[in-house]
């Protein structure tokens, strides 16, 4: 990867951390199905109406819209609404960084690499650590319901790489390109309207207009975080990552996001780290240097400065 793409990645990877804490505080004042359809509301509006549709066909935006935002946002957000910590959830979905690789092998045929899969098992060795460390933290009360949902999270957004990879593979075959940012706008068309039908649901219009009407300033931060932050910038840039390079080279990139998540957790929301959490730490970016390492550059660099000597 270039230097200015790991930037760009790192960058995401912290923005992306600190997603799980915005979406507790905006869960103390705005309903979970309501606080994601505002997110895709402000992601679409006023942009849709300034950026031209992708060049790809509606039913591949609609799939996007689902898998990212209905699919991947509502399980999580209820998720972290019924009782799942927002530190542990930022651990549980970088699972997508094994799922991604493995859907791209099915159905893109990309191919699966040994150094990639040596890497997948000690970065997993960390989110097992971490996950242990964890639970014997106290995170023992999370009812079961909000751990499947925070399961089917990852699953999800693994579903939406899929989508970006194959309609960008598409696009180059046709000596096309397709925007990334223009395709995360029109698909936050997508989420708002099932969501506010699921938030329906779950509350009374009655509850949901109070909610509107008494927003407060750290809500409208939350909202304004999690679209332009962590939508706009980071699944926008993500998108193009993907795009640029292979899904198995950039889905493991995320396995950052638990240093990030469970730092600013730390910061915020006062949770502690323990030593067993800053090992599993350690071995995740052991498995991410393993799993993006280029060791045939190694070996010339190294073949070169026995020449010189």
């Amino acid at each position: 990867m270039r230097r200015k793409d790991i930037i760009i990645a790192l960058l995401i990877t912290i923005v992306w951390g600190a997603n799980f804490t915005v979406i507790k505080l905006g869960l103390d004042g705005v309903p979970s199905m309501l606080l994601v359809s505002l997110r895709y509301f402000l992601t679409a509006f006023p942009a849709v109406f300034f950026i031209k549709r992708p060049n790809i066909e509606w039913k591949y935006i609609i799939l996007y819209g689902f898998t990212v935002g209905v699919g991947q946002f509502g399980c999580l957000f209820y998720a972290i609404e019924i009782g799942m910590l927002p530190g542990l959830a930022s651990i549980i979905v970088q699972i997508q960084a094994f799922i991604s690789p493995f859907l791209a092998w099915l159905f893109l045929k990309e191919r699966l690499n040994i150094k990639q899969l040596i890497g997948f098992l000690i970065a997993s060795a960390g989110l097992i650590i971490i996950g242990i460390a964890s639970m014997s933290n106290g995170v023992v009360g999370i009812p079961i319901v909000a751990l499947l949902l925070t399961i089917c999270a990852p699953v999800f957004w693994a579903m939406s790489n899929i989508v970006v990879s194959f309609v960008s593979k598409r696009a180059v075959d046709n000596g096309e390109e397709v925007d990334i940012l223009s395709l995360i706008i029109w698909g936050g068309l997508i989420p708002p309207i099932p969501l506010l039908l699921f938030a329906l649901i779950l509350d009374t219009p009655q509850t949901l207009i109070n909610v509107m009407i008494n927003l407060n300033g750290i809500s409208i931060f939350a909202v304004l975080y999690l679209a332009i932050g962590s939508t706009l910038f980071g699944y926008g840039m993500w998108g193009k990552l993907i795009a640029k390079y292979s899904i198995g080279k950039i889905a493991p990139l995320s396995l950052l996001v638990p240093i990030t998540g469970l730092l600013t957790a730390r910061i915020v929301l006062s949770e502690r780290l323990s030593k067993m959490q800053w090992i599993g730490v350690i071995f995740i970016l052991i498995g991410l240097i393993v799993a993006n390492l280029d060791f045939k550059v190694l070996n010339t660099v190294a073949m070169g400065r026995r020449k010189e000597g």
